[in-house]
């Protein structure tokens, strides 16, 4: 499969360094708004560079776009439109219009667009999809040092949106009421936030995301009738904890097959585009996704013009 890059940046260079580990795909072609970093990343991984998304779409079956959010319907939007089936970066889009518009036009064009919720590859998750049924208490946590990138955004978005997307893959009922709270402390978005979420089920979920913390924690603790999961998604491992005995608990260490999420995002993007079938985190999701999270930000906003934080 002839493989493209949309955007060199950071992400762009992880993309392109995993693209060739697939079998059956190669990168073909990088694009960057900055021909010269186009160039280098092209360069490392015997492409070529490209001046224009129309000659990425020609000469691509399939794109990843490691654009920044603000563009991802210009640039995603433009390359289906010639032809490409796109892999986008996550979210979907920076606001509710260019993300429903995006999947309006995959489905125009009839083209795989396909979201980069890499947490969904995340071995982990194959055990929480084995083990959840009924969850009724979802903890998850995420914490990460400042990472000088993403500064168009806030936390909730760069991070937190993780943990929405999951939640709402696993708990599958309408949210019914959310309460927010987030701070600025190096930019002008919200860069630590805790978000509780009501589901209509009765499900409850409560998330928080820094990117201001001294390390880096990717954690999710899931409550059921008869069981208690806690996964570490940075370290791929876990425990489960059952009812044992008359009055006991048994313990245990799940097993996960430990994997890189990127490669098994980009082998599940490419399996889809070969297959023409949906994807596993598809622009419909994508967008629920973005949906929730704007709807938190919009109530951290309020609240910090209110009360006067700046």
């Amino acid at each position: 499969m002839k493989f493209g890059l949309a955007g060199a940046g950071v992400m762009g260079r992880n993309h392109a360094r995993v693209i060739n580990k697939l079998e059956d795909a190669e990168l073909i072609a990088v694009y960057d708004a900055d021909f010269k970093r186009a160039k280098d990343v092209a360069k490392e991984h015997d492409a070529v560079a490209v001046e224009t998304l129309e000659e990425l779409a020609e000469l691509c079956e399939a794109v990843s776009v490691a654009v920044p959010t603000i563009y991802h319907l210009k640039v995603g939007g433009e390359l289906m439109k010639n032809g490409a089936h796109i892999l986008v970066e996550k979210p979907i889009a920076g606001t509710l219009d260019d993300a429903r518009e995006l999947v309006k036009i995959a489905e125009e064009e009839q083209k795989v667009l396909a979201v980069g919720h890499i947490e969904r590859f995340n071995p982990v998750m194959k055990t929480l999809e084995k083990q959840v049924g009924f969850p009724r208490f979802i903890e998850a946590e995420r914490l990460s040092p400042f990472p000088k990138r993403s500064m168009d955004i806030g936390v909730v978005l760069d991070l937190m949106i993780h943990d929405i997307e999951i939640i709402l893959h696993l708990v599958k009922s309408p949210v019914v009421s959310v309460d927010a709270v987030g701070i600025p402390v190096m930019t002008k978005h919200e860069d630590i936030a805790n978000a509780r979420l009501r589901f209509e089920n009765g499900a409850v979920a409560n998330i928080t995301s820094s990117r201001i913390s001294a390390e880096k924690l990717r954690k999710i603790r899931v409550f059921q009738g008869d069981a208690y999961l806690s996964l570490d998604y940075q370290n791929q491992e876990g425990k489960i904890v059952k009812k044992g005995g008359l009055f006991g608990l048994d313990r245990k260490n799940v097993k996960v097959e430990k994997a890189e999420p990127l490669y098994l995002e980009l082998k599940s993007f490419a399996d889809a585009v070969r297959e023409q079938r949906a994807p596993e985190v598809t622009g419909q999701q994508g967008l629920m996704a973005l949906q929730l999270a704007l709807q938190i930000t919009d109530q951290i906003k309020a609240g910090n013009d209110k009360f006067g934080t700046k």
